[in-house]
């Protein structure tokens, strides 16, 4: 025991030391350790299919949960004559929410309300479906690209009355002028809150990547859930 010498009227007293504590106590590291753990352990035990509803974004997690939700969006496409597009939708959503929460679509916006108010997956797939149909009409009205209407569900309807104007392809650089142009309607809404450093700073309205990535992710869904191919 270490000892540590107090002078106190003219007396020398001596007390031991307290330890300092240390290791797992001495952080709140641990209990994240003691709650995580055995909770991973639990799912894996009871099975691996539970894994994929943590909050653990590996690529194998997130193709599972498409996979899970791959009838809704099949149904739902197919009510609108759209079934080829079921795996495109799919990694709209991996683009959107890599399928977690209750608005995996992220519809709620299309709806005129405030982001993830919808917080039920299956009604959010069904406006997910709605908006991006919406979007697919107009487009073959306009003779616009698909790439056109994939970014569409990010930029709204505008875009495509744009690049129709624009050549009728899509292109970044297409994405960038119109989300400029909106931005300079209300750059005080549109402005990536404020963050420079944002990927997509100065043309923050809407995500200018969106397609690619869109595209992206479409491809990871179709090498990995069986039956679903992209047509163009």
């Amino acid at each position: 025991m270490r000892l540590y010498t107090v002078l106190h009227q003219g007396a020398t007293e001596v007390k031991p030391l307290k330890k300092k504590k240390s290791g797992c106590l001495a952080g709140a590291g641990c209990l994240s350790f003691f709650v995580f753990v055995p909770l991973i352990i639990f799912f894996a035990i009871s099975g691996l299919e539970q894994l994929k509803w943590l909050p653990l974004d590996t690529e194998s997690n997130i193709l599972e949960r498409l996979k899970d939700y791959k009838p809704l969006v099949e149904e739902e496409l197919d009510e609108q004559d759209l079934s080829q597009y079921t795996a495109l939708l799919l990694g709209m959503m991996y683009q959107e929410s890599k399928g977690r929460g209750g608005d995996p679509m992220q519809s709620s916006e299309s709806l005129g309300m405030k982001r993830n108010e919808i917080d039920d997956p299956k009604a959010s797939i069904k406006q997910g479906v709605r908006h991006f149909t919406a979007m697919y009409k107009k487009g073959q009205k306009k003779g616009v690209d698909i790439e056109t209407i994939i970014q569409s569900y990010n930029m709204g309807s505008g875009y495509i009355d744009y690049v129709s104007k624009h050549g009728g392809k899509h292109s970044e650089k297409l994405a960038k002028a119109f989300s400029e142009e909106q931005v300079k309607k209300n750059p005080d809404l549109y402005n990536c809150g404020g963050d420079t450093n944002n990927f997509r700073y100065p043309y923050c309205y809407g995500d200018y990547s969106y397609t690619e990535k869109v595209m992206e992710r479409t491809k990871k869904v179709e090498e990995h859930i069986e039956g679903l191919t992209l047509e163009h």
